[in-house]
């Protein structure tokens, strides 16, 4: 992806992973919704370049979104693809690849949620080596001339009764991909991600008033430090708090605001 792309990623990704904070093991169904939109995306050029013309107006590419998702999908994730096509996009296929990559993570933070994610992990690097081993599989999975359902169904065949449903959900998505469908880099691009977010901290942050970017890289390098891996903020400004912030990483819990300090005193004076 060129800058603009990646740009518009990392900021989507940001806001996605809010969501799946908050929901839990449920980031994985509400991540179909995703990858049912992908779908839709990559297999319309029409559609591609309706929702990448940077000439378009915004709000008019984001009822696009509604429209085509329907009643049925998760209102919070019709406004977080909404965002998305509203963002700039280099080329038509960034946007695809960018919501492809988004509802991966989905499906990853529904299993992290479960408590699956290692098992995730494991599943498909073991993956990666039995397709380096069968040539056979490997052109039957990226035959241009067989139906991505047909790809589909051989990938549950093969991998369906021996791996978790989350794994069998990502490795189905290669058979989406006809630029990579079946290789082995295609599935070794999804144990990367699973290993990447297993190794992955999330802070969750209240702030009362928004942080610059200035803090936010002042705060994220000192919590990489104190806990030695890499820390994705997840900011909520709330002015309850009224000054100061909160920072919850897992179950540790830096109480900064102003209210946990009042409160404090009133503790203190009561008892």
């Amino acid at each position: 992806m060129r800058a603009a792309s990646e740009a518009s990623l990392a900021a989507a990704s940001e806001r996605f992973e809010l969501l799946w904070q908050q929901v839990g093991a449920d980031a994985a169904v509400l991540g179909g919704q995703v990858l049912a939109f992908a779908d839709v995306v990559r297999g319309s050029g029409a559609l591609r370049r309706a929702l990448t013309d940077p000439a378009a107006p915004s709000e008019a590419k984001a009822a696009l979104v509604g429209n085509l998702l329907g009643s049925g999908a998760d209102g919070r994730v019709v406004d977080l693809l909404a965002g998305v096509v509203r963002s700039r996009w280099s080329t038509e296929a960034d946007l695809a690849e960018a919501l492809e990559q988004l509802g991966r993570q989905a499906v990853l933070a529904g299993a992290q949620a479960e408590g699956a994610l290692d098992t995730v992990e494991e599943d498909l690097f073991r993956a990666q080596r039995f397709l380096v081993g069968q040539r056979d599989v490997r052109e039957a999975l990226a035959a241009r001339s067989t139906p991505a359902a047909a790809r589909e169904e051989l990938i549950r065949q093969l991998f369906g009764p021996v791996v978790h449903p989350r794994t069998l959900t990502l490795l189905e998505r290669i058979t989406h991909q006809s630029d990579t469908a079946g290789s082995v880099s295609a599935v070794a691009a999804l144990a990367d991600a699973a290993a990447e977010r297993r190794s992955r901290t999330v802070a969750v942050v209240t702030s009362a008033t928004a942080l610059t970017r200035e803090q936010e890289d002042r705060l994220r390098s000192g919590l990489a430090r104190a806990y030695g891996r890499q820390v994705q903020l997840n900011i909520t400004v709330d002015p309850a708090v009224l000054g100061g912030m909160r920072v919850q990483v897992g179950p540790d819990v830096i109480d900064g605001t102003v209210s946990a300090r009042v409160a404090d005193a009133r503790r203190r004076l009561a008892g």
